[in-house]
């Protein structure tokens, strides 16, 4: 029987990696006070190494997210125009 997938919170992640860092524990000891396999503690460690500078950078995320907003916002109008246009076409007004 499959063991379902635990949801930690990213609070508890960062604490993890944080210890892990430091270096004062091994990642055994670590998984062990957590309840966490060992493995995992590695992984959070290389996500928080891979992704950390994306942190830093947060006016171009922010900017990746408004332009594409406002491109499925106008695929959206396009959808509407798209299903208008259908419904006139079989003789239905919405």
């Amino acid at each position: 029987m499959a063991r379902s997938m635990r949801r930690y919170s990213a609070k508890l992640k960062f604490q993890v990696v944080l210890e892990a860092l430091e270096g004062e524990k091994t990642p055994g000891q670590i998984a062990k006070a957590y309840g966490i396999h060992p493995n995992t503690v590695g992984l959070w460690k290389h996500m928080l190494l891979e992704r950390g500078p994306e942190l830093f950078d947060g006016a171009s995320g922010s900017r990746d997210s408004e332009r594409r907003i406002a491109e499925l916002e106008q695929l959206l109008g396009k959808k509407k125009v798209e299903i208008a246009l259908l419904k006139s076409f079989l003789g239905r007004s919405g």
